[in-house]
């Protein structure tokens, strides 16, 4: 009979308890007015993609995955850098994990992946750091999609989803839970308003609440995670599987935070540049003129593609200088969410902005002007505490990171729009 590492620390501690040793005790969970256990209290994180994304999937017949399933060279999270994330002021991280390769894997490899993870969320632990979490599904995949796990009870996946996260949410129940959580999915993508979300939400939590009764858990609203998901959740139904956390992303306007994003579906994202924030900063003819420099640089897309392109950023543009976003905005969007919580009796405290961020120019993307990202992102992380959200910032490593993926350095500016200290090295 073969033992896992977390079984073997398990029979270790009850040896210690037999013998007389001193056994550390978890902390003891505060209880709600209702006698249910508190959700544990955030403040200021960073998602850790890609720890546990950027996998090796074999292509099509094919629906499993190399070994080791992620990226050899894909930058992660060393003890150090945990340990100066909580120095700099963080107080949690947000884990991101495909679970593609966990449902592909036989029961020894997915064991093996799951050994894994606890060890990630333990490294965190120890570093100072509580840690949330969150199953996310992968659209780029060709198998192991968000439609074929989680767009239905009914999905061809959603048992084995189902039953990962159960596994999941029953060994972070092992560990303080005070300091952890699990989001069982990441922006649904079904309609705001969905009946399938809400019977998806509503089975995995109760699922994963039959198998870790206090752990924290985080629920969402569909179409993406976005406030418009969140003011169309009613709560009243999952009220009883707490203590729970419900979470919502913020990327408004994308015109600004994905300007340059090789990834959005409207062709015009991958040419635009230079768009200010606030939009009276700068103007609609600069931006039109960086718009135009960057394709004139794409030697491979048709001029007929591109003319196309140009006028449905053009119209864009228009909209945006003219509306003149800039923090009040920000404020509209996020007042939203206070006034869902309020309505629903929900603390401040326990509504996560899980999500917010924006593309920044490196060497892979040309996107918005450092000074432009470093303002838009202080006046998001203004707004959400000037409600009382927590938060967590998009992203540690890539090209919306806030760490350099080689060096480890931290942006500077970054830091600072985030209301952080640069730890002292």
């Amino acid at each position: 009979m073969s033992f896992s590492r977390r079984q073997m620390l398990r029979a270790v501690a009850a040896l210690a308890s037999l013998a007389g040793a001193p056994v550390q005790t978890k902390p003891v969970q505060a209880k709600s007015p209702r006698g249910k256990p508190m959700p544990l209290s955030l403040r200021r994180g960073v998602n850790t993609w890609p720890w546990f994304s950027l996998t090796r999937e074999y292509p099509a017949p094919r629906t499993d995955y190399a070994w080791p399933p992620f990226e050899l060279d894909r930058p992660i999270p060393t003890s150090r850098d945990l340990v100066r994330l909580r120095q700099a002021g963080f107080d949690f991280i947000r884990i991101p994990v495909d679970p593609g390769p966990f449902l592909a894997a036989g029961e020894q490899d997915k064991t093996r992946l799951l050994d894994m993870l606890m060890s990630a969320v333990e490294q965190a632990l120890s570093a100072g750091l509580s840690v949330v979490v969150n199953i996310q599904p992968n659209g780029a995949t060709h198998y192991w999609t968000p439609a074929r796990m989680v767009s239905s009870t009914a999905a061809p996946k959603f048992a084995v989803y189902q039953n990962l996260a159960k596994d999941i949410g029953h060994q972070l129940a092992d560990l303080d839970l005070t300091r952890v959580a699990l989001e069982p999915v990441n922006e649904p993508p079904q309609a705001c308003d969905s009946v399938a979300w809400r019977d998806v939400q509503t089975s995995l939590l109760t699922t994963i609440r039959s198998e870790a009764p206090n752990l924290t858990l985080v629920a969402t609203g569909g179409c993406g995670s976005m406030i418009a998901g969140l003011d169309a959740l009613d709560p009243a139904p999952l009220l009883a599987l707490e203590p729970l956390l419900f979470t919502f992303h913020f990327y408004e306007p994308y015109l600004f935070t994905h300007q340059g994003a090789t990834w959005m579906s409207e062709p015009m994202y991958r040419w635009l540049n230079a768009v200010p924030w606030p939009a009276a900063a700068g103007s609609l003819e600069t931006t039109l003129a960086a718009v135009r420099a960057r394709m004139a640089q794409d030697l491979t897309t048709t001029t007929a593609a591109k003319h196309a392109a140009y006028q449905e950023a053009k119209d864009a543009l228009k909209v945006y200088f003219d509306a003149r976003p800039a923090r009040p905005f920000i404020d509209h969007y996020l007042a939203m969410a206070q006034a869902w919580g309020k309505h629903h009796g929900i603390a401040p405290a326990r509504i996560l902005m899980g999500e917010f961020g924006a593309l920044r120019t490196d060497k892979h993307f040309v996107a918005s002007a450092a000074s432009d990202r470093d303002r838009y992102i202080r006046d998001v992380r203004e707004s959400a505490e000037s409600f009382g959200f927590p938060w967590a910032f998009w992203d540690l490593f890539d090209g919306m990171g806030m760490m350099d993926d080689t060096t480890r350095a931290f942006d500077p500016a970054i830091i600072s729009a985030l209301g952080l200290t640069l730890p002292r090295d």
